[in-house]
């Protein structure tokens, strides 16, 4: 089964370098509304903006791909600290090259977490590939971990502590800081 905890692909986590997120069905619950003047409006989680500063201070890279355009994105990247940045990318093994080249890193260190058939590609070239729950039948039938939890409710932190936990860190950015151990967090 991999959408447990304890089905976490420790050893592909370990020593990922950078973690690269799509946004519709991953940071978000894949819903876009629309105001009257075509404004779009997001739905963000703030468990995984927070799971995404903690990957952040131990060292991992968190890079946003997606097929789509907004300011919004934009915006929560800047939030977040998040310096790499793609939008409007529908080719996305493309996309991870990008955002490899510029962050000096190999796609074969990177993980990627996304929910339908367009993150295939750039799955297939990062060492480990993750989903929420509710992603297409024909992504989670492909990668390594789904997460317990849907996109946008708490699918990016649960993986962002796996990565925390694969690679010896929970105790430094975790334990010490909020006195919580993996296990009381579900792990």
């Amino acid at each position: 089964m991999k959408n447990t905890y304890q089905s976490f692909p420790m050893h592909l986590a370990k020593n990922i370098r950078m973690l690269v997120l799509d946004v519709d069905g991953v940071l978000t619950a894949g819903q876009i509304f629309l105001t009257d003047e075509c404004e779009q409006i997001k739905a963000f989680n703030v468990r995984d903006g927070h799971g995404i500063k903690l990957l952040q201070r131990m060292g991992i890279e968190v890079a946003i791909l997606t097929g789509r355009t907004s300011k919004v994105v934009e915006h929560r990247a800047k939030e977040l600290g998040i310096k790499h940045l793609i939008q409007g990318s529908l080719r996305k093994a493309d996309g991870i090259a990008t955002l490899c080249e510029k962050a000096g890193i190999q796609a074969s260190d990177c993980a990627y977490m996304g929910d339908d058939v367009i993150d295939l590609p750039a799955m297939n070239v990062c060492r480990l590939s993750m989903a929420p729950s509710d992603a297409h039948q024909g992504v989670r039938s492909k990668v390594d971990w789904i997460s317990s939890y849907n996109g946008g409710y708490g699918a990016v932190r649960q993986a962002c502590e796996g990565l925390i936990i694969a690679n010896d860190a929970w105790e430094d950015v975790m334990g010490s800081a909020y006195g919580v151990s993996p296990q009381e967090s579900g792990w």
